[in-house]
């Protein structure tokens, strides 16, 4: 066998993990950003030599994006162990942030919990939002190279057939985020003809079309190697964007936006009934001849085309939580609501998930079924509601310690009947002295870049490097390697304030 051919068969016939394996490795990541924001506070209240931009992203990289390198590598089968540790460090530093509190030193614990709901937030974004979508890139620049390697567990590659790996995730979760901010959610073409509103979308689409056609030639060019049943021959994970986004355009003309959930549980079970009673499954897997053929556009690319309806199902429930939780709401007692609502709703998917698996068809990323959309759609949920629960603890942090302040966080505003004073000190403090030292800022800032990023620099590591024969300490120190100069370019571009757009 070629190096090509090796390095193809290394990545392929893999049959997944347990959806509860990939759960806990995807939470784990809202853990540790809330220990890092923890830590910032902490900081601010003993010394200030995490205020410079150095240190800052190295605290930063530490906590987002080596515990990812680990859990897809080295202590894979320790997913709790780290929870554990994260745990503890969490307990340790809020513990510390509380007994050193500046506010309410006096007062008991439940009075002050009390305050603490009626505060305001006062943020254009949600930090939430801003983290699950950096969470899923960063993941997925992790796994993409880390994948080559041998010490990337087999379980968490993509799925051949059928059944749930790690990496199966991670379209999903791209197509998820990206919807929850879409200019739909986001009311960005309010004004203006629905034709009006058309040819923006469209006009957006052409990036995506020049990166697509972009990564095939150059694919195709170096002989590159290719899993050919995760798209097809000549389709590619920009193609299938470009297709969402059209299809998903006509039907937010179409249909009210409130009612896209109602567009996703349709298309969703549609298309698994056109899968079970047509000759649509048959199609997929074989071709039109029932042996496998790639003659023709269509059986070339059969998986990559025909899966488009399933991640369209996924982008409507995505524009639906969008609009959810990107609705104006003013005390922090709503946000636990809506974290609540949310948990809800991913543990009920969760159950729904178990039920389909049984009794219809087990999930598959090759055919984006309908347990496939349930389960990608519970997952974004469950890490979003992590995020949010977070952020809620991390406000609680910075409510009790006087000039806190913590980059892609809320801001704190009491209300009207809260201690006057103790408002005032809160907004001036924030506004004067909020940090923009911050790297999931500019991975969310930059995020398409640094995907491109991330996609020709494992290009490059596996021309140049035998990954299939590679130690494990040389491919650990290789994948921080690749993420941390990936990181520092988004970073320094975030402080020289550059956001890279083509459109």
């Amino acid at each position: 066998m070629s190096q090509k051919q090796m390095k193809e068969a290394f990545v392929s016939n893999q049959n997944g993990t347990s959806v509860l394996e990939i759960t806990e490795g995807l939470c784990l990541p809202a853990l540790c950003i809330l220990c890092r924001g923890l830590l910032i506070i902490l900081s601010q209240q003993l010394c200030s030599s995490l205020h410079n931009s150095r240190t800052r992203f190295l605290v930063d990289f530490a906590f987002l994006i080596v515990p990812l390198v680990t859990t897809l590598t080295i202590f894979s089968s320790f997913v709790l162990l780290e929870y554990l540790v994260a745990i503890i460090l969490g307990a340790g530093l809020l513990y510390e942030i509380y007994c050193r509190r500046t506010c309410y030193a006096r007062m008991p614990f439940q009075k002050i919990c009390e305050k603490f709901l009626k505060v305001s937030l006062e943020s254009e974004h949600i930090p939430a939002i801003s983290c699950f979508r950096v969470v899923n890139s960063a993941f997925t620049a992790v796994a993409i190279l880390a994948v080559d390697f041998p010490l990337f567990p087999r379980r968490y590659a993509k799925t051949e057939l059928y059944g749930t790996g790690a990496m199966d995730y991670g379209v999903g979760g791209f197509i998820f985020g990206s919807a929850m901010v879409s200019p739909e959610v986001r009311r960005k073409y309010t004004k203006g003809s629905r034709f009006c509103y058309l040819t923006k979308s469209l006009y957006s689409l052409w990036p995506l079309v020049f990166l697509g056609v972009g990564r095939l030639v150059a694919i195709k060019s170096v002989d590159y190697q290719e899993h050919l049943t995760e798209y097809g021959v000549h389709w590619n994970f920009f193609f299938t964007l470009i297709a969402v986004k059209l299809i998903t355009s006509l039907l937010l003309i179409i249909c009210p936006l409130n009612r896209s959930w109602v567009v996703a549980i349709s298309i969703a079970a549609l298309y698994q009934l056109a899968l079970d009673f047509t000759p649509l499954k048959s199609l997929i897997l074989y071709g039109t001849d029932g042996s496998g053929t790639r003659v023709g556009l269509l059986n070339a690319n059969r998986e990559g085309i025909i899966s488009i309806l399933g991640y369209v199902a996924v982008h409507m429930a995505g524009v639906q939580t969008g609009l959810y939780v990107l609705k104006k709401r003013s005390h922090i007692k709503d946000w636990i609501k809506v974290a609540y609502c949310i948990l809800l709703t991913a543990i009920g998917l969760f159950i729904s998930l178990y039920i389909v698996q049984v009794n219809v068809e087990v999930a598959s990323r090759r055919m984006a079924n309908l347990a496939f959309c349930i389960w990608i759609v519970a997952s974004c949920l469950i890490l979003l509601s992590s995020l949010l629960l977070g952020d809620i603890i991390l406000s609680f942090a910075k409510f009790v310690i006087k000039e806190a302040a913590v980059p892609c966080s809320w801001k704190l505003i009491q209300s009207p009947t809260a201690n006057k004073k103790h408002l005032e000190s809160i907004v001036s403090d924030a506004k004067r002295k909020e940090p923009t030292l911050c790297l999931i800022t500019a991975m969310n800032r930059n995020q398409l870049l640094f995907f491109l990023l991330s996609n020709v620099t494992t290009g490059l590591v596996n021309l140049s490097i035998d990954t299939l024969h590679s130690s494990t300490p040389w491919a650990l120190c290789l994948l921080n390697l690749y993420m941390f100069t990936n990181c520092l370019i988004i970073y320094v571009l975030h402080l020289q304030d550059k956001t890279i757009k083509f459109w």
